[in-house]
């Protein structure tokens, strides 16, 4: 594929806001996981962006006020974002820039507090419901497209654990095929009762805070966040420093189960090399790679036979989900930034909470963060349903 630069990001999650404390919990190792307070009284630790519940969204955009979209504004109000989507509609004009969003839970949490305030279960819903604005998929598209005053294409997708790292490929897609020059990437998910009591269901949320990898790993902890990037062609010269190249990206489906990935990793391999052929790359060529590490012991499982299969047992890997928790569809672009952190810092994150990596697993696990030359990295996004999709950043040259 033709390299595309990220110039500029944004991202908020329990860890911390802004890019800055982003890096300096991880460098510190401190995870964002605390015992759950909200929503229900489940006895298990989530990743909760604090305050939320007090920060609705103001006029103009009201009737977009949902948690979703609270977590999405309050991501883009950091690393002054905003002030380079200005400059970005100043270079190329609104209409060529697209929006390329993922969510997985959209504005759920609305919904599930109008069904709780109906008078009896037989009635209507309350007449303050907005559905269109707030469950609804796409409501965060249209929010941020008024927020951000664009007007070029725009799409959200949802397809699981993968979906906003599949955002990269949907963007990449439209600039190659002449619809847009830009594009802004990424997306949101937020805490609710639905994803949490429905993963508990499953057997899959872990009482404590998750521990990805280790050998008494026993479930996901469920955590919200929102991320952005900027994707552009040709930025300008002053952007180039601080820039991280999209160089490749490989998608897959594996379908071999609704919630279970094949169990030899054939799907998350899959991805993996078409990541790398879409870079013009080899195994070799990548220096630390971002896992989709769950916490399950089948997804994990899975995921180190396919890593070990294609890269071997040198490649430094590590999930930064005991830090956030597992975001859901936001996960993907959170941990693309995180990536991007590693190359521009030459620093590959640690692990919170793992304490010993499971013997079973042979890939060169990181419990601690190591400082080391980052030219390349390989972030992972698997899902349910198989969907699946592996993203390659790179240093500019």
């Amino acid at each position: 594929m033709q390299p595309l630069y990220l110039t500029n990001y944004a991202i908020a999650t329990s860890l911390g806001a802004g890019l800055d404390e982003t890096f300096l919990q991880l460098a510190a190792g401190r995870t964002g996981l605390r015992p759950q307070t909200y929503p229900g009284e489940l006895a298990t630790w989530t990743g909760r962006i604090g305050a939320l519940e007090i920060t609705p969204l103001e006029e103009p955009f009201a009737a977009f006020d949902c948690r979703n979209n609270r977590v999405a504004a309050f991501a883009l109000a950091q690393d002054h974002f905003m002030d380079a989507v200005a400059g970005l509609r100043d270079r190329y004009g609104p209409e060529r820039i697209g929006v390329f969003l993922g969510t997985s839970t959209s504005g759920i949490e609305t919904t599930e507090s109008a069904y709780r305030r109906r008078a009896n279960a037989g009635a209507s819903l309350p007449p303050d419901f907005r559905y269109a604005e707030t469950h609804n998929i796409y409501s965060l598209g249209q929010f941020m497209r008024r927020l951000l005053d664009i007007t070029g294409p725009s799409m959200v997708a949802s397809s699981a654990c993968a979906t906003t790292a599949k955002t990269f490929g949907n963007a990449a897609r439209m600039i190659e095929a002449g619809f847009c020059d830009a594009a802004i990437v990424g997306g949101a998910d937020s805490l609710c009762a639905t994803t949490i009591y429905g993963f508990h269901s499953l057997g899959l949320v872990s009482p404590t805070a998750c521990r990805p990898f280790d050998s008494a790993r026993d479930g996901i902890s469920i955590g919200e966040g929102a991320g952005f990037a900027i994707i552009e062609k040709t930025p300008p010269a002053s952007l180039m420093p601080s820039a991280v190249v999209l160089r490749g990206f490989g998608e897959s489906s594996d379908a071999y189960h609704m919630s279970t990935p094949h169990p030899e990793g054939k799907g998350a391999q899959l991805a993996m090399e078409r990541a790398l052929a879409s870079a013009g790359l080899k195994p070799a060529d990548i220096d630390y790679i971002n896992v989709h590490g769950t916490a399950t012991q089948v997804g994990d499982a899975a995921e180190d036979r396919a890593i070990v299969s294609l890269f071997g047992r040198e490649t430094p890997c590590s999930s930064t989900k005991g830090y956030t928790g597992h975001t859901l569809a936001s996960a993907g672009i959170i941990e693309a930034i995180i990536a991007a952190l590693a190359i521009q810092h030459d620093f590959m994150p640690g692990t919170a909470n793992t304490e010993e990596v499971d013997p079973a697993l042979q890939c060169r696990y990181l419990l601690r963060g190591e400082r080391g030359r980052v030219r390349r990295a390989l972030s992972n996004s698997f899902g349910f349903g198989g969907s699946n999709c592996s993203l390659v950043l790179e240093r500019p040259a």
